[in-house]
């Protein structure tokens, strides 16, 4: 596994990581304890050294079951996301004692002294503004609580904001064959003040696999159901925005640029093609999507050729409806 360094943080983390959303009941599955240990395992076997979650992923039960996992092994660095628990979720809960209590339980959870590494998870725009809230995230940091901070942000706006503190080690932003927005300055100035890229929804919830169609279902429960127009919650999220049948167009257009009926590889190979990434978290939900998602890391570079038609089809398919939106 190829290592890239994550930043201000200095950690040297797997270039593919693991992301634990799936691991509990994020696509409207029950959480299953076995089926989540082996997948760590997985992860573990492959030379995974770095592991998102949430504080709210099936209500803890994703960081328990990290903590509990790697109590008595190697642990890997872990990135923990907080904010979203309270109700209502609005600037006004980011406060001290909130988010004190927020790490609290998540050191609990992840049996850990210090977090690793701390994101605001997606918070209102207006936390951005707020210096009050990074000069808590700095005294936790002083104190022992945390060992580094971050931000995951839904638009570039806000992630330009988090980087105007210095505090801020790493910004986890959606980055995908659908999402090049961030190329667009943001990720070479992440890079010029040495804040380390995490790329989530680098699948695009699963469209970029290659593996749906028209006649795809899924369940009631599961935010591509429920939340295509934002219904719920951001809808960046969900197949990073992009309408489902226009999505499918577009990826029987890079299925013929690549020669294949399944994408997942050479969509996580071009995010790896920019140096600017520290990261990729593609979710599993079982071992075997853990031993298939690393290969990404094994595979040669895109061609300049393959490069030029990634941007080709998103021009023509995707940009129109959503590159300004995020």
């Amino acid at each position: 596994m190829q290592k890239r360094r994550l930043g201000k943080t200095g950690y040297m983390v797997s270039e593919i990581a693991l992301g634990t959303w799936q691991l509990g009941n994020a696509w409207g599955k029950p959480f299953n304890i076995e089926l989540a240990n082996e997948t760590l395992c997985a992860a573990q076997d492959t030379g995974i050294n770095c592991i998102d979650t949430a504080d709210v992923y099936s209500s803890g039960l994703s960081e328990q079951t990290i903590g509990k996992f790697y109590k008595n092994k190697q642990k890997p660095i872990v990135i923990t996301k907080i904010g979203r628990r309270s109700n209502p979720h609005d600037a006004s809960s980011y406060t001290k004692e909130n988010l004190e209590k927020y790490i609290e339980d998540s050191r609990k959870n992840l049996q850990q002294d210090a977090l690793d590494l701390v994101l605001l998870h997606c918070p209102p725009t207006e936390v951005y503004k707020n210096k009050d809230v990074f000069k808590t995230l700095d005294h936790f940091k002083k104190s022992g609580l945390i060992k580094h901070y971050g931000v995951s942000i839904e638009t570039l706006e806000e992630g330009f904001m988090a980087l105007d503190y210095e505090g801020i080690s790493a910004i986890e932003v959606i980055f995908n064959m659908f999402r090049l927005k961030p190329l667009e300055r943001f990720l070479d100035e992440a890079k010029k003040r040495d804040v380390g890229i995490i790329v989530r929804v680098p699948l695009a919830s699963g469209l970029l696999t290659g593996k749906f169609d028209k006649n795809k279902t899924f369940e009631a429960k599961d935010h591509r159901f429920y939340n295509r127009e934002g219904e719920k919650f951001n809808k960046g999220e969900t197949f990073s925005g992009v309408n489902y049948e226009l999505g499918l167009e577009a990826v029987e257009a890079l299925k013929e640029v690549f020669n294949t009926k399944h994408l997942t590889l050479y969509a996580l190979r071009w995010i790896l093609m920019f140096n600017q990434v520290s990261v990729v978290i593609p979710g599993a939900s079982k071992p075997e999507q853990v031993y298939n998602n690393v290969r990404a890391s094994e595979l040669p570079a895109l061609t300049d050729e393959q490069m030029k038609a990634v941007k080709r089809i998103y021009d023509t398919y995707i940009k129109p409806t959503v590159h300004e939106l995020w």
